[in-house]
């Protein structure tokens, strides 16, 4: 933490330590479970390490989360040396975690949620090249995770500018003092009262808190499909699967409400434009808005066709006819497998209440 913030916090540095159980870390443990490949290794560099730590510590499938310096070349440096900005590390956490547990993708979103990924010059107070972001790769693995990711977050346009945080190979970390780890179960007045006043947690909650919206969507990694997802969902969705006809629930589903994707939570498809097609398969007339969806040529099973995807999760959804009924004659063919149906009284507790004017 920059020694000029601090200063804004002496009230709260004299209320003293209180509450807060002590996470007690074993390195020495750690890493030779590490070594012998039971736990794997994330490395996150996000200003005040303090914060980072208490983001990923208490993560289920975290057996460790360790506040120290990387990415500089100064061998075992202090807090004094990091603290001054000459040293070329940056104020890092090492995070030990079980992978049959948590993915590095789950480890690699919460960090970029606690962080301003735009700001090249430190985070919120805490200014200096020692605050800068950046995420730390151990193998070819992690090099793409982050690298999907910022693209991911660029494309969105979430930020009006691009994603600053540096993808660099890991080479070392250095443990910073005793006094720094757990610092938030410590000194948990200090700790709240800084991450409330050097602006983090404003940030956290007006960019990040609501990022389960669809319109913040970004989308993950195959593997963290599979666990989301249940197999035949994934098959439809991710291999251009078919469900069997009048297989599916919402093939005579009458109720009023949107269909969205199952992945993303894009809205697709509304009740006011469904119709019983006979075919075994929900059949919309048109979508709720064309720029929600993809249509591509298919030329598989010796057919042309005219495949329909998600805009946003790139969700396979089936195919568009042109038998349906007037004025549009268009018959939206799709698996109910790649919707989730969500009923007109649940729309603006589940954040689309902006469409509530289809039912109008």
């Amino acid at each position: 933490m920059n020694k000029s913030v601090f200063s804004l916090f002496a009230i709260a540095f004299f209320l003293g330590c209180i509450g807060g159980k002590t996470k007690t870390v074993d390195t020495a443990t750690l890493m030779k479970k590490a070594d012998i490949g039971e736990y794997s290794i994330a490395t996150f560099a996000g200003g005040c390490f303090w914060c980072i730590e208490s983001k990923l510590q208490d993560l289920n499938g975290v057996e460790g989360a360790i506040s120290g310096y990387s990415g500089g070349l100064e061998e075992n440096p202090t807090y004094e040396e990091v603290s001054n900005g000459k040293t070329g590390h940056l104020e890092a956490v090492q995070v030990y975690y079980n992978p049959d547990v948590i993915s590095y993708d789950e480890l690699l979103y919460t960090f970029i949620q606690s962080i301003d990924p735009t700001d090249d010059g430190g985070q919120f107070a805490d200014r200096g090249s020692q605050y800068k972001t950046a995420v730390f790769y151990h193998d070819e693995k992690q090099l793409e995770s982050a690298k999907k990711l910022f693209t991911e977050i660029d494309m969105s346009k979430k930020f009006d500018k691009p994603v600053a945080t540096k993808i660099l190979k890991y080479k070392g970390f250095y443990e910073a003092e005793d006094y720094h780890q757990d610092y938030y179960m410590k000194n948990p007045i200090r700790y709240k009262s800084y991450s409330q006043a050097s602006g983090r947690e404003k940030f956290i909650d007006e960019n990040w808190k609501n990022n389960d919206s669809w319109q913040n969507f970004i989308m993950p990694q195959d593997e963290e499909l599979k666990r989301e997802l249940t197999s035949e969902q994934y098959r439809i969705t991710r291999e251009n699967g078919t469900e069997p006809a009048f297989s599916n629930e919402y093939n005579n589903n009458k109720k009023e409400g949107i269909y969205v994707d199952i992945i993303a939570g894009q809205p697709l498809f509304s009740s006011t434009d469904k119709f019983d097609s006979g075919t075994g398969w929900p059949s919309f007339t048109k979508p709720i808005d064309e720029e929600h969806i993809v249509k591509n040529v298919d030329k598989t099973l010796g057919m042309k066709r005219i495949e329909v995807r998600s805009e946003r999760g790139d969700a396979h959804l089936g195919h568009v006819f042109t038998d349906g009924p007037k004025p549009e004659g268009l018959r939206y063919c799709i698996n109910g497998g790649s919707l989730e149906f969500i009923p007109k009284e649940k729309m603006v507790e589940r954040g689309y209440e902006e469409y509530l004017s289809l039912f109008s």
